[in-house]
């Protein structure tokens, strides 16, 4: 974000004063980046990936070639995704899912539900 003569003041509690409107920034353990999966030089990564439950997942396929999410119990399914391409599941229950491209099925991959 770029902000032009505007002057922020940063808070210990995390906070930005803008004109008086509080924003709030979130610390890197809020950061959603560990539900993310990326689908890239035909691998899944992370793998094993742990979350817990309640958590939503998010393939993004990089790729140049098409990709798909297939768990191995039918759990949850994905279309097949282009470049930039993504696919979510919201995992509820704990366990251990595994999963691979039903294209490439030498891709395989594992979610791990606390």
């Amino acid at each position: 974000m770029i902000l032009k003569r505007t002057r922020l003041l940063l808070t210990a509690a995390g906070m930005v004063m803008l004109w008086g409107v509080e924003v709030s920034i979130p610390s890197a353990a809020e950061t959603p980046d560990a539900t993310k999966v990326v689908v890239k030089d035909f691998k899944f990564m992370p793998t094993p990936l742990t979350v817990k439950a309640g958590s939503t997942v998010v393939w993004t396929n990089k790729d140049d070639d098409v990709h798909t999410v297939v768990s191995d119990t039918g759990a949850f399914k994905s279309g097949a995704m282009d470049t930039n391409d993504s696919f979510s599941f919201k995992f509820d229950k704990p366990g251990t899912y595994h999963f691979t491209c039903s294209l490439h099925p030498r891709m395989v991959g594992t979610i791990v539900v606390q």
